[in-house]
């Protein structure tokens, strides 16, 4: 019998998150730069409220932009305008909005939930067929559990569960724990776009935390 251990997860990569999309004017001018920087592997668009016909519009002039640097892009909530909008996925929040979404979203898109409270709700999405289960980020009052909490949510889920698990970071320092702690992927948004160096900058500094955190990681299971 073989005792090899598992082959390594692979490298973590970057999601980011979209600033609240309600004009996208400015954002479809500055995504090729952003995702040319990085190892982006998908984005998260988070649109401002408006009618259907608003929404999907958004989502047709995002999408191309994004699948063509390589990247998959979801919508924030909105299952439903996945499809019309050409996107590849949604992310959702709870199980009940997981579970509502399937049938719209399989086998051909991607449905990735967050808001996932106690270790049973997280196993349970990951028995639904979630894509992957998203830990850290606000609840409806704002409130998060501490990093320390995430970070030991993301090295429970990595040891024991298949289907990807990703940190939502704050900071720098947040996303190169998370990614010690064994997140397959990283969200970024808000301190991203507000970094004052411009986002590019952020950005290649955030891929290149979780890249060191990664590598540190793979020195100590050598």
């Amino acid at each position: 019998m073989s005792n090899k251990s598992p082959p390594p997860r692979p490298a973590p990569r970057l999601y980011l998150a979209t600033p609240i999309v309600d004009d996208p004017a400015s954002l479809l001018a500055e995504l090729p730069g952003l995702l040319a920087s990085a190892d982006v592997a998908a984005v998260l668009v988070r649109l401002k409220d408006a009618d259907q016909r608003s929404m999907i519009s958004r989502i047709k002039a995002l999408a191309p932009i994004v699948q063509n640097a390589g990247a998959a892009l979801l919508v924030d909530g909105h299952a439903e305008l996945v499809a019309r909008g050409g996107a590849d996925g949604a992310h959702l929040s709870g199980i009940a909005a997981l579970e509502e979404a399937m049938p719209s979203l399989k086998p051909d898109r991607i449905a990735g939930v967050g808001g996932l409270e106690t270790r049973h709700d997280s196993m349970a999405a990951g028995e639904m067929g979630a894509d992957y289960v998203l830990f850290g980020e606000l609840d409806a009052t704002g409130q998060r559990p501490s990093a320390q909490a995430i970070a030991e949510r993301l090295d429970w889920w990595a040891e024991l569960f298949e289907p990807p698990c990703v940190g939502f970071a704050t900071s720098l320092e947040e996303a190169h724990d998370f990614a010690a702690s064994g997140a397959d992927f990283v969200l970024v948004g808000d301190f991203i776009w507000a970094d004052p160096r411009g986002p590019k900058a952020a950005l290649i500094e955030a891929d290149a935390a979780i890249k060191k955190a990664y590598a540190a990681l793979a020195v100590g299971q050598g």
